[in-house]
């Protein structure tokens, strides 16, 4: 249990520093914007709250003062929760009503923070062993301590979740979006830690022993922060990344297509309109050599219609596998109609039961990422058939 909550601690940390890194690259052009001081200072208070952690970890002591780190932690993570709460409001809200806003936000941080030092030293804090902040051992003011704490944390989630979903429905720009719907899945999984984290104290206190459900706690606060980190700086990478998603996928479909458009090119060489290629030459041109790759795959198709034989083997999906979805047996139906329909060209056999018009059944070419979808079920079941010949 004490691997598990230190793998838990590595993983928040880390999450931290590397949404800090980031952000500070982008310094000299965000600077003056207020949500992006307020965006580095927030990710700053995450690394000192992990920073004082790893002090605890290794002693009792710092600057001389016991569990002097411990309250700095909890200190910077009452910050945290005030700063991410000053980021919502300048994403969502009008700058008077942020500024008014914020206003409140710091001076509760400022009221909340006097108290916990407050408690922390007329509890004794100092002389106390560092395993009463973990469950309170009944002390009443220790107890106190802990509560408001996790009070701090709670109070936070609860608003920046109730806020996120509307402002996620009125904002106009994706990756602000994406930022926002990430924050409300941050401030609920936060929500489960101060839960957790609130039986434990509990239920130390009355006498209970819950075992290895106090890793519960560890578990809910690495992937709260981690989720945090990544909501607090995905609304400068998010549309990039999703650009990179998109041409990557348009890149698998691209290859996966080529077995099927190569046949095809080989039986009707002018459906081409560009020098053929295996691969792309240039990543640039993706998207317009994906068109021309499914415009000609369907040119082809539409060549082979006199020698397409409907009732030939496998048209009726029989070669997918056992338990395969309708759409997955359509596609090998098509791709075992085009295979023949291939061969019996090649042939100059025209069959029987031959059909000469209509196009791949119950598909909207209209929809060009759904086409795409469709041909590469087809080309791939298409190479199937090939390899099992």
């Amino acid at each position: 249990m004490t691997t598990t909550k230190t793998l838990c601690f590595v993983i928040a940390a880390l999450s931290s520093y590397a949404a800090l890194i980031y952000r500070l690259c982008q310094v000299r052009r965000s600077w003056r914007d207020n949500a992006y001081r307020a965006l580095v200072i927030t990710l700053l208070l995450q690394c000192v709250t992990f920073t004082m952690g790893v002090v605890v970890m290794g002693s009792d002591s710092f600057l001389g003062v016991g569990n002097l780190a411990i309250l700095l932690m909890h200190l910077s993570a009452v910050a945290v929760c005030v700063t991410a709460q000053i980021i919502l409001l300048h994403w969502s809200t009008a700058d008077e009503e942020a500024v008014r806003k914020t206003r409140y936000w710091l001076i509760t941080g400022i009221a909340v923070t006097a108290l916990l030092i407050a408690l922390f030293f007329i509890a004794d804090g100092p002389g106390r062993p560092p395993s009463d902040f973990n469950t309170g051992s009944g002390q009443p003011l220790i107890l106190t301590y802990l509560l408001v704490f996790i009070t701090s944390q709670a109070v936070p989630c609860v608003t920046i979740f109730r806020q996120c979903g509307p402002y996620a429905r009125m904002t106009d720009k994706a990756s602000l979006r994406q930022a926002l719907r990430l924050l409300s899945v941050a401030a609920v999984v936060l929500f489960l830690y101060c839960t957790a984290r609130t039986v434990n104290i509990l239920t130390a206190a009355a006498g209970f022993d819950i075992g290895a459900w106090t890793v519960l706690a560890s578990l809910f606060s690495a992937a709260g922060i981690a989720i945090l980190s990544v909501s607090l700086t995905i609304s400068s990478w998010g549309d990039s990344a999703a650009k990179l998603l998109n041409w990557a996928h348009s890149y698998r479909s691209y290859r996966a297509l080529y077995p099927l458009w190569r046949d095809l090119y080989e039986s009707s060489p002018d459906i081409v309109l560009d020098p053929p290629g295996a691969a792309v030459s240039d990543a640039s041109d993706l998207n317009y050599r994906l068109h021309r790759r499914v415009i000609e795959i369907r040119d082809g198709w539409r060549d082979l219609r006199p020698y397409i034989d409907r009732t030939v083997d496998g048209a009726d999906g029989s070669a997918a596998e056992p338990g395969a979805s309708e759409e997955f047996r359509q596609a090998f139906a098509e791709a075992a109609q085009i295979r023949q329909a291939l061969h019996a060209k090649r042939t100059g056999t025209l069959p029987d039961d031959n059909e000469d018009t209509g196009d791949f059944h119950d598909r909207d070419t209209d929809n060009f990422t759904a086409e795409v979808d469709w041909l590469t079920k087809v080309a791939s079941a298409y190479r199937k058939l090939d390899s099992a010949r």
